[in-house]
């Protein structure tokens, strides 16, 4: 794997807080990291070359006028925000299924490379395959590595994050032997147990879901993680529970298609 950086445009991302999605159940993650690309107005400052995922060329995402609308677009780009020190990896296509562990060990090893002070990763699971200790309350989840729990402490418990719960390897059987388990997660665990293995920063938050239409869920993950980072601020309102607002990008005109052909009827 190999990071191809634009033309002209800096490198280093040492300090940068990196926001990455895992192609998961519903995609929540990547709807998310859409809103924040497209919110932030971030610059893309290179893309990602790799046998891993599933090649992909298309229009630009995110144009916001037409003299940037065909700018190509491919399956795993980086976008940059220096002044809020933030970096966001799109991923647009899925990993081919016998490269998973190979994925997660080279992004593993480009997020050491680079210099990242944390790593968030966007993720979601099953809402079916729920424990029954995980029926009840919030659907949102987090994960830290221990490197990552030195870094903040207790503040995620603090803010009445609740971690993500393992469940029984034989259950029914035995409770005495427990696992990390992420249905529908796609390549979620190995990230977190190789950056656990590298001693890196990293913090994963998913969502349970459903396959559909996931832009509720990605607007819930979003809002969820923005009152630890403060990506956007809340406009000021009366309304105690007043939302951030978030610019929904071009290309979620087509999320489902063109629509009915008139002709057909």
């Amino acid at each position: 794997m190999m990071f191809v950086a634009a033309e002209s445009t800096p490198t280093s991302f040492k300090d940068f807080t990196l926001i990455m999605p895992v192609i998961s159940v519903g995609n929540v993650g990547q709807l998310a990291v859409d809103l924040i690309v497209s919110t932030l107005n971030m610059c893309r400052v290179g893309y990602i070359h790799t046998d891993c995922l599933i090649p992909m060329a298309g229009n630009n995402p995110y144009a916001t006028f037409a003299e940037n609308a065909n700018d190509l677009s491919t399956n795993a780009e980086v976008y940059s925000s220096p002044e809020l020190r933030l970096a966001v990896l799109q991923i647009r296509t899925p990993i081919i299924q016998t490269k998973s562990k190979k994925f997660c060990k080279l992004m593993v090893s480009w997020i050491k490379a680079s210099g990242f002070s944390r790593t968030v990763v966007l993720s979601s699971s099953h809402a079916y395959q729920r424990d029954d200790q995980q029926l009840l309350g919030s659907p949102l989840r987090y994960l830290q590595t221990p490197s990552m729990q030195k870094v903040t402490g207790d503040r995620l418990k603090e803010m009445e994050w609740k971690e993500m719960e393992t469940v029984s390897t034989f259950p029914g059987v035995t409770d005495s032997e427990q696992r990390l388990y992420i249905p529908g997660g796609g390549a979620t665990k190995g990230l977190f147990t190789d950056s656990c293995a590298e001693d890196i920063p990293l913090v994963v938050v998913l969502i349970f879901c459903s396959e559909g239409d996931n832009i509720p869920d990605a607007f819930t993950l979003l809002n969820h993680l923005n009152t630890w980072l403060h990506l956007v601020d809340a406009p000021v309102s009366a309304c105690a529970q007043t939302q951030p607002k978030w610019r929904i990008p071009a290309s979620w005109r087509l999320l489902f298609g063109s629509g009915i052909p008139p002709a057909l009827f």
